[in-house]
């Protein structure tokens, strides 16, 4: 088992560029592929334990990949192959649930799994709104756990209204419309990420979309191969922009990030909070991308019940942030954390509380009285983005956490990165 060392560190001034690949993005490059008959080619796919499981299920499914002149290019299979094996989703609920949606509407039988932790996350969310569409799946009790068996087929065109607002189930139900003989239209109850409309439009899908309603046209031919850089991820960059906001006197400059609005969302939180922060778009050809530049003030405290879909993934982040800010914090509206990695609410709160933190739980969030963070112990509970917040935090009083391989699944460089700025090591 792997754990973290941190030691307080100094005021820092850094330019980062190696930071993350966004992993949304990586994982529908690997999928939306499937739906070209032409190679697509893509750069700086993020190197991760999740997504490269991602790319291995597209090989699985026919496809070939190479690398060529620094892009990887994936190559199409003429008809997706009904694979002999499980197909392993390591511990991705967004490669696991786009998946479904892709698969359900597919000829074949296909089977999706992961580790430990992927197994004990519902799928039902994403599983009951493709049944309710027509598709075949089943999985352990009633669908809700993996493995997850899909049975492909032929689907007709639908009209789903979404109780929650989630960027996968929104995209699972659109990769599921692709196939259909007449247009789809689906509702969420407030605006998600909005990725796959993005990617999908620029390989030649008509989307219309008007405030909460999105209206996809089935494409009449294959769709235009991908030719993208996948951009630094924003999720990824805010662990950094955390750093500086919470270390007296530090700033940093985020290079070549995706400045997408459904995705630093957390960024304007902190700015609401004190932290100056400014944006420089420097390309606009899929997504608008450029670069964040973030520099230490006083934090104050502020509440969240806006947007959350928006910033659900950095949640456990701004958690940190809270503690550092004078004043009580609170966040609401936030129960989809509890089937994210971890429950997210629970672990946060936990780890808060071993630092120090005054914290109170809420079925849908929390609420955090700013104060002086402690030197602790903690546990990633096997969360990426839990072990990578406290790792943060640390910087500010020192920590140490055990169960820490799991930052692997989404930023490999994540130590590096945190030891340019501080003393941090593994042991």
């Amino acid at each position: 088992m792997k754990t973290y060392r941190i030691k307080p560190a100094a005021p820092f001034s850094r330019h980062i560029e190696a930071i993350a690949p966004d992993k949304s993005i990586s994982h529908r490059c690997a999928i939306f592929s499937l739906l070209s008959d032409q190679p697509s080619r893509v750069r700086n796919y993020l190197q991760g334990e999740d997504t490269l499981c991602t790319l291995e299920i597209v090989k699985q499914l026919g496809a070939t990949v190479e690398e060529n002149e620094g892009a990887m290019v994936i190559t199409p299979p003429v008809a997706l192959l009904e694979p002999p094996v499980v197909l392993d989703c390591g511990n991705s609920g967004t490669a696991m649930r786009l998946l479904m949606g892709f698969l359900a509407a597919r000829e074949g039988f296909f089977v999706l799994h992961g580790d430990p932790y992927l197994a004990g996350r519902p799928m039902r969310r994403v599983a009951d709104p493709l049944r309710s569409i027509g598709a075949q799946i089943d999985g352990r009790k009633n669908g809700d756990f993996s493995p997850i068996a899909i049975r492909g087929k032929h689907l007709s065109a639908f009209t789903y209204q979404s109780p929650i607002a989630s960027a996968q189930v929104k995209s699972a139900l659109l990769l599921a419309a692709l196939t259909s003989e007449a247009p789809s239209q689906f509702w969420e109850p407030e605006l998600s990420r909005d990725h796959t409309e993005k990617m999908l439009a620029g390989m030649g899908v008509q989307i219309e979309r008007e405030g909460l309603h999105v209206k996809v046209y089935p494409p009449q031919s294959p769709l235009k191969p991908l030719d993208i850089t996948v951009p630094s991820d924003p999720s990824s960059a805010y662990f950094f922009a955390l750093a500086a906001a919470i270390v007296p006197g530090s700033c940093v400059v985020l290079k070549h990030v995706l400045l997408n609005p459904t995705r630093i969302e957390a960024f304007k939180v902190l700015e609401r909070m004190g932290t100056q922060i400014e944006y420089t778009v420097t390309d606009e050809t899929y997504e608008s991308i450029g670069d964040i530049r973030v520099s230490y003030a006083p934090l104050h405290a502020v509440e969240v019940s806006e947007n959350i879909a928006w910033l659900i993934d950095e949640i456990p982040a701004l958690g940190i942030a809270f503690a550092c800010a004078s004043g009580v914090s609170k966040i609401s509206g936030a129960k989809e954390l509890r089937v994210k990695e971890s429950d997210r609410i629970a672990t946060t709160v936990t780890n808060l509380r071993q630092c120090g933190i005054e914290v109170h739980e809420f079925e849908d969030g929390f609420e955090v009285t700013g104060g002086t963070l402690q030197s602790a112990k903690v546990t990633s509970f096997g969360d990426h983005r839990i072990a990578m917040s406290f790792a943060i935090a640390g910087l500010v009083c020192g920590m140490e956490i055990d169960d820490t391989a799991c930052i692997a699944t989404s930023f490999p460089n994540f130590l590096t990165l945190l030891q340019s700025i501080g003393d941090a090591r593994e042991d």
